[in-house]
């Protein structure tokens, strides 16, 4: 028997959140650099992961199957494919990099009513989440998927509710207050769509007589399984109505900016970088590949909803008075699009999408973290509160702006070449829908440009004028970041190699082609 590789990394995270909650509140310092080590283990294990992967080979490779629960056909199985290759990647680069930036974050606080945060609970937290993001991402059984997709609700609760921002205006117990305003909507909008899901994975259930996706597929595509049409577009909005939750989509989104409000910047950073990655890579590999016939059905609608998402967002993210608010509706706008380059239902639009999902997690990992270590110096996170920031902490300011430039999609930063697809690809089927969706690109660099503007320019205020400039433990967390968004700016090649696969074969299980030019090449 091979080295079960996809068991190992998940189960290693797992492993380290329950080692790092067993440490003694007193070395609350070694429960740091445990979490660190075992994040960095991880990541050796998702290269690991990467390197083995053969994208011309078989669509799931590095497969594991055992039986579970037999009686209702739930096995253990895992498998990737190039689109969950990618996220496995960016999840466990990005773990390391959240827990370096929420290294003082969780230290013991005291107030009035001596509040204490335990540290290391924090962190296990945190790799808690990652192991279940990373087995969302490897499971070919519903069954199992389902499980780890509802399950890390629980941490993620715990982080928004338990260990929010510090910063805020009214004092610690109006923070107490939103905190767990924050948290139980999170888990309330997420729990709704987890439990209508359920209805749909008993559905599939009943239709399909078990749970594997591949076999499930399989049967669909040889025309052994058929699905009644109100079966399959039932079947369909259950799964895509927990995906557009997650996702989030509008009008599914409004616990979003709420928990990336109270949340720490780390912490922020996991839940639209990481954890919510999980919605849009379920609609392509769950939605298309079982549902598609209902998933050309619904394509209409859910194009809308992406271009309210993109408009609605760009819109609001101009308006806002909070930093980390603004970041929030620039995400809702941003998932709007890799929604839009899903459902466009060409290579050029899924393959632009996952991309962005890859670009757009490294990008909002910039930005927010930078933007975080902004709001622990002032103590704020209204954009009032700051100016000429850019003389007092020049490097501060200019990792900021990179940040800010690769959200607007600035070309030869990452994200440009994941939109330019994205479009393209929408264009080229529904050219209406794409030519809107461009207003949110102008948007985006009026709320960018205007945020930086207020922040950094100008000038220098009194509270600001003795900030200190990027320590170098922040350094390193910011640092690779940036030279990726460079990188993968200049040459995307590495990631389109191994997605590009993966979306001909999601294709294919649609039974849809490339439009054809309409206009012919010269010859």
């Amino acid at each position: 028997m091979s080295f079960p590789l996809l068991t190992a990394t998940a189960a290693l995270p797992a492993v380290g959140a329950v080692i790092t909650a067993a440490v003694p509140a007193a070395r609350r310092t070694a429960a740091k650099w445990l979490a660190l080590l075992v994040s960095l283990a991880t990541l050796a294990l998702a290269v690991t992961v990467l390197v083995r992967f053969d994208p011309d080979g078989a669509r799931y490779q590095l497969t594991e199957s055992h039986a579970w629960i037999k009686d209702f056909g739930v096995r253990y199985e895992l498998g990737v494919d190039g689109i969950a290759v990618a996220l496995i990647a960016l999840t466990a680069l990005l773990i390391p990099f959240i827990i370096l930036a929420g290294w003082n974050d969780a230290d013991p606080l005291e107030t009035g009513s001596r509040r204490w945060r335990p540290t290391q609970g924090f962190f296990a937290l945190i790799l808690a989440v990652e192991a279940m993001v990373l087995i969302s991402f490897e499971a070919t059984d519903v069954f199992v998927f389902y499980i780890f997709f509802e399950a890390m609700l629980i941490p993620m609760y715990f982080l928004i509710g338990g260990f929010g921002d510090r910063a805020h205006e009214h004092g610690e117990a109006a923070a107490s207050t939103q905190r767990s305003y924050a948290a139980v909507k999170f888990l309330l909008y997420n729990l709704v769509g987890g439990l209508i899901m359920l209805a749909a994975v008993i559905g599939l259930y009943v239709v399909a007589g078990n749970f594997s996706l591949q076999e499930i597929a399989q049967a669909r595509a040889s025309g052994s399984l058929h699905m009644a049409t109100n079966t399959e577009r039932w079947l369909f909005l259950g799964f895509f109505f927990a995906f557009a939750v997650k996702a989030p989509l509008w009008p599914l989104h409004t616990w979003l900016p709420n928990a990336m409000q109270e949340a720490t910047a780390p912490v922020a950073v996991l839940i639209t970088a990481v954890v919510d990655k999980v919605g849009t890579f379920a609609m392509l590999r769950f939605c298309l590949q079982l549902f598609p016939e209902a998933s050309k059905w619904a394509t209409p609608a859910i194009l809308v909803l992406s271009l309210i998402s993109i408009v609605y967002g760009a819109l609001l993210a101009v308006g806002q008075r909070d930093i980390k608010r603004l970041v929030a509706y620039a995400s809702i706008s941003h998932f709007g699009f890799i929604i839009m380059g899903i459902f466009a239902m060409t290579s050029q639009g899924q393959s632009g999408a996952t991309l962005y999902m890859v670009n757009h997690g490294i990008s909002t990992a910039a930005l927010m973290l930078v933007a975080g270590f902004l709001i622990s110096r002032r103590g704020s996170r209204l954009i009032a509160d700051y100016g000429g920031v850019q003389k007092a902490a020049p490097v501060l300011a200019g990792t900021f702006l990179i940040g800010g430039l690769a959200t607007l999609s600035l070309p030869g930063l990452a994200p440009f070449v994941s939109e330019f697809l994205v479009l393209v690809g929408t264009f080229a089927r529904y050219p209406a829908i794409g030519v809107i969706a461009t207003f949110g690109i102008v948007l985006a660099a009026l709320y960018t440009l205007v945020l930086y503007q207020r922040t950094m320019t100008g000038p220098v205020k009194p509270e600001v004028s003795a900030m200190p400039d990027l320590r170098a433990r922040e350094l390193v967390v910011v640092a690779p970041l940036i030279v990726l968004l460079i990188f993968l700016g200049v040459y995307p090649k590495p990631v389109t190699d191994i997605v590009n696969p993966a979306v001909k074969q999601t294709m294919s299980d649609v039974h849809k082609t490339d439009p054809k030019p309409s206009v012919e090449a010269a010859k």
